[in-house]
C-alpha cells in the first residue's frame, strides 16, 4: 500500500476547518456533513485534525498529478468520529516542492470507498 509521503510530518492548519470545512456560512454542505456523520464542528476541530493525522498512514494515497507546486494526493480515510460513528473522509494533500511538507488542501465526508 502506498501511504502519503511524509505522512508522519503532515500539517493541517486549524483554519482549514474552522474557516472552511466546518464553517456553516462558507461551506454549509461540508459543515453539515461533518457534524451529522462524525459529530465534528468548529468547537472540536482540533479533535478532527488529530483524528486525521493519527490515521493518515493507515490508508492508501493516490497520486493526482503535479500542477507545478508539488505532487497532489488523495487519501480516503474511514474515521471513527466524536459521535462514535464511522464515516469516510476524502482528504487532498500536496507535497510542497519547496519544503517537501505534506499539507492538507481539502477534506470532506464522502461515500467514496477506502482503498485497501
Amino acid at each position: 500500500m502506498n501511504v502519503l509521503p511524509n505522512a508522519d510530518k503532515a500539517f493541517i492548519p486549524i483554519e482549514k476547518f474552522t474557516e472552511y470545512a466546518l464553517n456553516f456560512i462558507k461551506e454549509p454542505n461540508k459543515a453539515i456533513a461533518f457534524e451529522r456523520a462524525l459529530g465534528y464542528n468548529k468547537n472540536n476541530a482540533a479533535e478532527l485534525i488529530a483524528n486525521i493525522l493519527e490515521n493518515l498512514s493507515l490508508f492508501a494515497a493516490v497520486e493526482k498529478g503535479d500542477k507545478g507546486f508539488g505532487m497532489q494526493y488523495e487519501v480516503v480515510l474511514n474515521l471513527l468520529g466524536a459521535n462514535n460513528k464511522y464515516a469516510n473522509v476524502l482528504t487532498g494533500w500536496i507535497i510542497d516542492n519547496k519544503t517537501n511538507e505534506a499539507r492538507l488542501t481539502t477534506a470532506y465526508v464522502t461515500k467514496k470507498k477506502v482503498l485497501e
